[in-house]
């Protein structure tokens, strides 16, 4: 019988080979996930066996005496063979689990030409960490530096966490249903992770490590999260600006940068890189950004920002951080500034938000405010419809009104 590739059925207690003597008070086996906690509990004084619950055919044997054997069973060419894979002492359970993978993939391929043998022999005893490597070499450099380093992040640290020791074509949409729910306390973790676990699968298939259409990612629900939507009032944005002033004697730049932000609805990270060769008034031509080359609108009031700005202001950063040559940082000055306007809950891509709320209370349409904010698609920019909804809405309370008055009703 074939399951998930092997050649012996899943580790289940009806296919279990139990001793006569076996009773209900007196089990002479287990199944559970073997690991080295296991390999390290007490012998139970009888002839004891444990079975792992995922991969088929994989044991523990405990002797009376204490010894304890890791093994396989499998079946070769019709004949049924317990293959010892060391003893527990000698051979850890992660050894032992990828020595039992290796010696059920030949038992598969057992009888194949020799050519096809090493070839599928090699695709499937790959495991995810080995795997990862090669992913990364090929498919990384099609990613941007930022997306990169988020991404390795999660590859080498989620990822492989809870799958370095899995083959790559043995991963079902249970596991990862399993793991998606380590991820309850951190849902945002989890809804950047999987799309990144999705591409690896999608890799996988087109280098032939799995069957076409098998990505166990594909349908996976993403945590629900509340948008984090905070629009600055024209009160909060008076309190912001004295904030801003009081700072300014002593962080000229990062005031500067952040009025820049006000007054553009710009990423932070297109601020905080800028450079003069890309100031082009009355626009910044950004050669790429989060959804590709982009061009920001300079107003009068940004004009004015980037001209009091001191430098030569034809080539570099328009924005250096003091000591590292490297664009600033407004993180860790932002904080102080944002509570010392008492707007603790604001963050810098709340003034992003604001901006296109401000907009949108002033009857700009929602595709020229895509357009200001360089959205790629227009889903992103529908966030807002209901900002526009209450303007409308307004707008045509006051349209009703003046029509009851002039044929008048009492409004």
């Amino acid at each position: 019988m074939f399951q998930d590739g092997y050649l012996l059925p899943r580790n289940e207690q009806k296919n279990q080979l139990k001793p006569a003597n076996e009773s209900p008070q007196n089990p002479s086996s287990e199944t559970v996930h073997l690991n080295g906690n296991i390999a390290r509990r007490k012998a139970q004084g009888i002839d004891f066996t444990y079975w792992d619950d995922d991969l088929p055919g994989f044991g523990l044997r405990i002797l009376p005496s204490g010894q304890k054997t890791w093994f396989v069973m499998l079946r070769r060419r019709g004949k049924q063979k317990r293959i010892s894979l060391g003893r527990a002492r000698q051979v850890s359970a992660q050894e032992a689990r990828q020595l039992a993978r290796k010696e059920l993939a030949k038992a598969i391929l057992d009888g194949l030409p020799a050519g096809a043998s090493e070839e599928k022999s090699q695709n499937a005893s790959l495991l995810m960490q080995d795997y990862a490597d090669r992913f990364w070499s090929d498919y990384a450099r099609h990613w941007k530096p930022s997306t990169q380093k988020r991404n390795r992040m999660a590859i080498y640290r989620d990822i492989l966490d809870a799958f370095g020791d899995r083959r790559v074509d043995e991963l079902r949409k249970s596991d990862v249903m399993l793991w998606r729910d380590g991820f309850a306390a951190q849902p945002g973790k989890f809804n950047r992770t999987l799309p990144v676990l999705s591409v690896m699968m999608n890799y996988a298939e087109q280098l032939g490590l799995r069957r076409r259409g098998s990505n166990p990612c594909k349908g996976t629900p993403r945590y629900k999260r509340k948008p984090m939507e905070r629009f600055l009032n024209a009160a909060e944005f008076r309190r912001l600006s004295l904030a801003l002033r009081d700072f300014e004697a002593r962080k000229p730049l990062a005031v500067q940068a952040i009025r820049l932000l006000i007054y553009t609805g710009a990423r932070r990270g297109e601020i905080e890189s800028l450079r003069w060769e890309w100031v082009q008034p009355p626009r910044i031509m950004l050669p790429d950004s989060k959804t590709d080359a982009k061009i920001i609108y300079l107003n009068d009031q940004a004009q004015t920002v980037l001209e009091a700005v001191k430098g030569d202001k034809e080539s570099g950063l328009v924005f250096p951080a003091p000591w590292s040559g490297r664009g600033i940082c407004l993180d860790p000055i932002w904080r102080k500034i944002r509570n010392h306007a008492a707007l603790p809950d604001v963050r810098l891509h709340d003034l992003r938000h604001s901006f296109a709320s401000t907009g949108i209370q002033n009857n700009v349409s929602l595709m020229v405010i895509g357009k200001l904010l360089g959205h790629a698609l227009a889903e992103t920019t529908a966030k807002y419809a209901h900002l526009s909804d209450d303007v409308i809405a307004d707008a045509a309370s006051r349209v009703s009104g003046s029509i009851a008055k002039c044929i008048g009703v009492a409004s």
